[in-house]
């Protein structure tokens, strides 16, 4: 049953002046699970399909659902091919001046490096060769560190196999997402170092000229976290070690 607060919202969505579509378009990558991947049915799944779901239907929002190859996801937002993205996107100041953010719906999550069994962070840290998903907040920090050789690929699947086939030394990326690789690797995997913290948390972006669609998400997301759904759907998929409101 909605609340007063998401009736509201509903009313608000349809009462703008063409502002809001009647379908609203969110855009994700489908390749960075827990956050968003492709099921065995051939669906997006994962934490954020769950989540923008739920807000859709307390802001009474029709939504469908868009892949989006990562390299173009911002482009292709501001080009019209979506409204939002849900995909993992850490909230950055440099991308703020391309788009606009919803607030957090994931607390700010760590960054890891990953690498195979017997990689020293002091050797990585003075000559390695670490791999990271191409426009990525990690990236982005491996290309102004001193001492390491930073090598991008498109996808996040290839980073992994480049550390699997040695051809990097370790790859950086959210922990949450490696952390079933080095769990289910039998020891083979290992994180390396201390995490590292890089953003203000992982948001939706729109076009920064859709403040009205930022602005009934942001408070169905702010619903959320204050009746506690928002916590519950962050431990589901991430578990009880995730940050969470």
């Amino acid at each position: 049953m909605k609340t007063p607060l998401t009736l509201a919202i509903g009313a608000l969505a349809f009462a703008a002046s063409g502002a809001l579509a009647d379908t609203v378009r969110m855009g994700s990558e489908g390749a960075y699970p827990p956050y968003n991947f492709i099921n065995d049915d051939n669906e997006l799944d994962g934490f954020e399909r769950d989540l923008g779901d739920e807000l859709c239907e307390r802001a009474g929002l029709d939504c469908e659902w868009v892949i989006n190859d990562w390299d173009t996801i911002i482009p292709n937002l501001v080009g019209g091919d979506y409204d939002t993205i849900m995909a993992g996107m850490a909230i950055t100041e440099a991308r703020a001046e391309t788009i606009s953010f919803t607030q957090e719906y994931l607390p700010p999550d760590p960054s890891a490096f990953m690498a195979l069994e017997g990689m020293n962070y002091d050797t990585l840290m003075e000559s390695g060769v670490i791999a990271a998903q191409s426009n990525t907040v990690q990236a982005g920090v491996l290309a102004e560190m001193d001492g390491v050789e930073l090598l991008e690929f498109p996808t996040p699947d290839e980073t992994i196999s480049a550390v699997r086939n040695q051809e990097v030394d370790a790859v950086l990326a959210d922990k949450a997402f490696l952390a079933d690789y080095v769990a289910e690797s039998g020891g083979e995997l290992v994180f390396v170092g201390d995490d590292q913290y890089f953003s203000d948390g992982v948001g939706m972006g729109v076009r920064q000229s859709d403040d009205e669609l930022r602005e009934t998400f942001d408070a169905v997301i702010t619903e959320m976290k204050e009746d506690g759904s928002l916590n519950e759907l962050i431990t589901e998929w991430f578990g009880e070690d995730m940050d969470t409101f």
